[in-house]
């Protein structure tokens, strides 16, 4: 009996969220500051026999599973979907679940994972074009390539990897505290209400989109140079600019925890992925750590990370590990 076990990491979206997303992406030109953190998807793919019956796909992202693997050719198999991050987190989950499809598909067949930059253009065709998730390009990219990226988006695509320091990541994972608000988001329809604001050349969405792009490369800088001070207060001019694409954005719980997070000593933050729910970043200044987690702590649940550095990876091939 075969089996491959596969998991993609999810990730923190610093800045340029929605400038990822076609049509601004080759019209306007889209950049991103994102970085991958240990919640991972993991996906396990095992053959069956022709009497338990062909395709059987057990997991609650069935469907994105059933359009990976019939892409993919693949028949008599069972696909098992574990993750440990909350559903609508805002954290690129079903990305994350995508990119270990497509790079747990690949070693079924026998091949190398190999251009990571094509197995983003593989998991982004299941999600958007077979199953029809609106959204764009960076939590792909996230999930296959792991550590600290500067994404930019055009006609074509480019992925820079900062170099994150023993000294910088140890204080990202220290002082960048993600909160989960307890209400769970579908981010599609947000995105297409946005995108339909966007067409419509709405000057408020297209200044606020303008401004998100430009504070991505500045985080970028920040981070390449470890200021996460810099980067923190950046995270809070961000937030006033995306609240501002849409009113199903920011919700009074998200606002509550911003709020509260500020008082007890973050120098910023915001809302993850498409908001409307989900979860929370905030930068603490140095030693409010504890303070701004017991603030919180009858708001929102903490969500502890590290940073990955790997992407995607094969864990095992037929229970041997690689």
């Amino acid at each position: 009996m075969k089996s491959v076990v596969v998991r993609a990491p999810t990730r923190l979206d610093f800045g340029g969220g929605w400038t990822d997303v076609p049509p601004y992406t080759t019209r306007e030109g889209g950049r991103v500051c994102n970085i991958a953190i240990d919640r991972y998807a993991e996906v396990r793919l095992e053959a069956i026999s022709a009497a338990q019956g062909s395709d059987l796909t057990i997991s609650a992202d069935s469907t994105l599973a059933g359009a990976a693997t019939r892409r993919a050719g693949v028949t008599g198999v069972r696909s098992t979907i574990r993750s440990d991050f909350p559903t609508g987190a805002g954290l690129g989950g079903s990305s994350s679940v995508g990119i270990a499809l497509a790079a747990a598909l690949r070693a079924w067949k026998d091949l190398p994972i190999g251009d990571r930059g094509s197995l983003v253009e593989e998991s982004r065709e299941v999600e958007v074009l077979d199953v029809g998730i609106a959204g764009g390009w960076q939590d792909h990219y996230a999930a296959a390539f792991g550590g600290a990226l500067d994404l930019t988006f055009g006609t074509t695509n480019a992925v820079r990897s900062i170099p994150l320091p023993d000294r910088v990541r140890a204080e990202i994972e220290q002082r960048c505290l993600v909160f989960y608000t307890g209400q769970s988001r579908i981010s599609g329809d947000t995105i297409t209400a946005v995108l339909d604001a966007y067409e419509a050349r709405e000057p408020r969405v297209l200044d606020a989109l303008g401004g998100m792009k430009r504070l991505a490369g500045e985080m970028s800088d920040a981070l390449a140079a470890g200021d996460i001070d810099a980067l923190g207060h950046l995270l809070g001019t961000h937030w006033q600019l995306q609240r501002s694409l849409h009113p199903s954005i920011p919700t009074p719980r998200i606002d509550d925890v911003l709020d509260v997070a500020g008082r007890a000593g973050a120098l910023g933050g915001k809302a993850l992925g498409a908001s409307g729910g989900g979860c929370v970043l905030v930068v603490a200044r140095p030693g409010t750590e504890d303070a701004i987690r017991a603030a919180l702590s009858a708001l929102a649940q903490p969500l502890e990370f590290s940073v990955d550095t790997d992407g995607v990876r094969i864990l095992t091939i037929d229970g041997v590990v690689q």
